[in-house]
């Protein structure tokens, strides 16, 4: 027997079957999933101090009722270990916050998706990765934690490629988005810890990101000849907060990091510094896209980090000279951090 969405059906115990079945009904997002079944879906309730048919959020466009159960039966499916399931519920606890704007982030024609951060004492228990290769595969923790989301978004809240979600081209990381940060080899506070909360205290944030955007630079021995390399790679016309500004987010390599924080840089030295020197030229845009996107064709060059508080810095991945930048949905949504609570 199997279960989906608090309904139980009998199919025979046949792989070819069951994977047929959810490929027809469109219960999953291509790949092969894990059955689940009424004992499987127990055992990732048992993670949860929750009752089953608690309400977390309406997942939108088509604003299902993401209980308790039906995160878990997702869960499930994407093949998450039960000590898993507390990033999900705690996850679709922030992407509920207004200021995230899920109905947008969901339906619009950008590839924006969510990325889940994790910091704390969690990473290492559950053995998320946060070094090299943290945004690719290989890692259960990393893929199944953000598939499962994924699955959630499509079954409950109805985020059908063409149909609810109108993403143009789509991305790869609308099939899981799911990294820790590099807490160890960070200069300065992890993001968990600048958003007030304390070391023993496990979190995740969720981002409205486009994929990462590589930065290389080996050459750079600097803080500034780091980041200028940085601020020429972030300074592009196409991305969405180049036009509605917004939380963007820089995710430096531990190398990068180390050399930025040993010229005396913090973070708000490095949003400062990028604020007054990640300009966009006018001539790299045409005057039919200035008046469409500013209403008039402005007097100098844009900024593509306007505000210092519009830019998130974490640090990741392991040895080599990379960083990326993670360009966002724009100005009308904002990254939100909860505690991950374990039962």
């Amino acid at each position: 027997m199997l279960t989906l969405q608090s309904d139980s059906f009998q199919i025979p115990d046949e792989y070819d079957a069951i994977q047929n079945l959810y490929l027809e009904r469109g219960w999953t997002d291509g790949l092969p999933i894990t059955p689940p079944t009424p004992e499987r879906v127990q055992s990732m309730l048992s993670y949860s101090s929750m009752p089953a048919d608690q309400i977390i959020c309406e997942i939108p466009p088509n604003w299902g009722s993401a209980t308790v159960e039906k995160l878990a039966i997702n869960a499930v499916m994407a093949g998450c270990l039960p000590e898993y399931f507390p990033i999900i519920t705690a996850a679709f606890n922030a992407m509920s916050d207004p200021a995230f704007n899920l109905y947008a982030i969901q339906a619009t024609t950008h590839p924006c998706a969510p990325l889940l951060i994790i910091n704390g004492p969690i990473r290492e228990r559950l053995g998320l990765n946060s070094h090299s290769g943290a945004y690719g595969p290989c890692w259960r923790a990393n893929a199944t934690i953000g598939r499962a989301v994924r699955l959630s978004l499509l079954n409950i809240g109805g985020a059908t490629p063409g149909v609810g979600d109108m993403s143009t081209q789509g991305s790869p990381s609308k099939y899981s988005y799911c990294i820790a940060e590099n807490e160890e080899q960070n200069p300065w506070n992890s993001l968990s810890l600048d958003r007030g909360y304390s070391p023993e205290q496990s979190t995740v944030t969720v981002i409205a990101a486009e994929p990462p955007h590589n930065i290389n630079d080996h050459a750079g021995d600097s803080a500034e000849k780091i980041l200028t390399i940085i601020s020429g790679a972030i300074a592009v016309t196409g991305a969405n907060n180049a036009y509605t500004g917004g939380e963007t987010m820089l995710a430096l390599g531990p190398e990068h990091a180390l050399t930025i924080s040993q010229d005396g840089f913090t973070k708000d030295d490095i949003a400062v510094w990028l604020r007054d020197n990640a300009m966009i030229p006018l001539q790299r845009y045409t005057k039919d896209t200035l008046i469409e996107r500013f209403g008039e064709v402005p007097t100098s060059d844009i900024p593509m980090v306007r505000n210092v508080e519009d830019l998130t810095i974490i640090v990741v991945g392991g040895p080599g000279k990379h960083s990326s930048w993670l360009p966002t949905f724009g100005g009308t949504t904002h990254s939100i951090t909860r505690e991950i609570k374990t039962p």
